[in-house]
């Protein structure tokens, strides 16, 4: 039997194809997991990111790496799909015509073909995580038009899964040990308006939960604007879905929300953020700021990190603007921030983002919190609660003790839940011990 070898760039809806495709391989190619060690493989898959210009340099980088392997006898073919392939669709394989064959982003059935699989890639699951968490991608592209943003040039308009097939998928993955769904989309909040005429997030957040197995629901990439409220109602009254919202505000100043084309003003912003606050209690915000935007001055820069220390996140993450072609922002804006200002300003901005998030991990040292076990790691347990995501956030570290665990072989508990008490945290990571029931 062949064998096939994935590997992954950029986010967690990029992963969601990888499974899709792995799934109608499986059974005739071997699949060999991400990152392990083989003298060869058949077949290098390389999944990659298209979106901004250190994105593409790792996804350009990881093809040259595979190629290499290619020549000198590792592998035997390099196939190369998703965002860098299907926006560079004319260049790339001019610039590097040692991969085997380029495919698109969004219809598999050419890569499948090339496979001698017939299908398009969707519904089945090869889950690349694991076993007890999945992401659930709800819906593709995007109608947004967002200054800096390439997606739409790449995945199209926004296209909702229909709510049966997000249900069954879902109920598939529950029955095969999954326990937690970490909902995902360009826009999660845009869900359902083109199906049903109506944002349908938080219904779906209902239905998901009535699943059995599913334990814990969580909300990725939601945009501020028209924010359906009735998610909030969700994650306040439904004791499965987590009291987490990951929403990319990207700015607050007045003047770079418009050059940017966010449909928001800063006053909206704030505003939403102290609804979320109040709606929610104990909420945990996880949000993405944009720094060194065209027409971003001392001044706007300054109102960020105002209003970052007003609203102290919990999480955030930062990007310094790229100037991409196709993009309005290219087409209109002349990028007059400096590269040396840009990288200035995150440091700044992360710097403050550090204390925040050191002071949010310290008040709740002494707190009780149920947790899901991930992983056992040289005596550790790698846990998290409802308030950290998978892949982006911190960690809550538990040495294990046969005595606190009745005996319980460790590696039989990943993917279980138990609760823990808080004792000690630094700026990422928590460190608890379980509490006794």
């Amino acid at each position: 039997m062949q064998s096939v070898q994935p590997i992954t760039l950029g986010c967690s809806k990029n992963r969601v194809d990888t499974e899709h495709i792995l799934s109608c391989l499986e059974g005739r190619y071997e699949i060999v997991p991400e990152g392990e060690e083989r003298d060869y493989v058949d077949f290098l898959l390389v999944n990659t990111c298209g979106f901004i210009g250190d994105a593409k340099e790792e996804s350009i980088q990881t093809i040259l790496e595979c190629v290499r392997m290619k020549q000198e006898g590792r592998a035997g073919a390099v196939y190369v799909f998703g965002c860098l392939s299907q926006r560079y669709s004319s260049e790339m394989p001019g610039l590097i015509p040692e991969v085997d064959a380029w495919f698109g982003a969004t219809d598999f059935s050419p890569l499948l073909k090339a496979f001698g699989v017939e299908g398009d890639g969707r519904p089945g699951r090869f889950l690349t995580t694991p076993s007890h968490y999945a992401y659930l991608k709800i819906s593709e592209g995007c109608d947004r038009r967002c200054s800096y943003c390439a997606i739409p040039h790449i995945r199209g308009r926004h296209v909702s899964v229909p709510m049966e097939d997000l249900l069954a998928e879902a109920a598939s993955l529950a029955a095969g040990g999954v326990r937690e769904l970490i909902v995902i989309a360009q826009d999660t909040t845009y869900y359902g308006l083109d199906l049903y005429h109506r944002r349908a997030l938080a219904e779906l957040l209902q239905k998901l939960s009535w699943i059995e197995g599913i334990e814990w629901i969580r909300v990725h990439y939601s945009y501020p604007d028209d924010f359906p409220e009735d998610v909030l109602d969700q994650m306040a009254e439904n004791p499965k879905v987590c009291r987490y919202i990951d929403i990319p505000l990207q700015h607050i100043s007045d003047n770079v929300l418009s050059r940017m084309r966010r449909n928001v003003t800063g006053e909206w912003t704030r505003s939403l953020v102290r609804k979320m606050r109040e709606r929610v209690p104990g909420v945990v915000l996880r949000t993405t700021m944009i720094v060194g935007h065209p027409g971003e001055g001392e001044p706007e820069f300054g109102e960020l990190l105002d209003f970052v220390r007003e609203a102290r996140f919990e999480r955030l993450g930062a990007f310094r603007y790229s100037e991409e072609e196709g993009t309005y922002g290219a087409a209109h804006f002349r990028d007059d921030v400096p590269e040396e200002v840009k990288q200035s300003r995150y440091d700044a901005l992360m710097s403050l983002q550090s204390g925040i998030s050191l002071a949010f991990n310290r008040s709740r040292i002494g707190s009780e919190e149920k947790v899901i076990i991930d992983d056992f790691v040289d005596g550790i347990f790698v846990c998290r609660s409802e308030f950290e995501s998978p892949e982006v956030d911190g960690e809550i570290l538990v040495r294990y003790s046969p005595a606190l665990f009745d005996g319980v072989e460790p590696n039989s508990l990943v993917g279980e839940f138990i609760e823990v008490k808080i004792t000690g945290a630094d700026e990422y990571d928590l460190i608890a011990e379980p509490v006794s029931k």
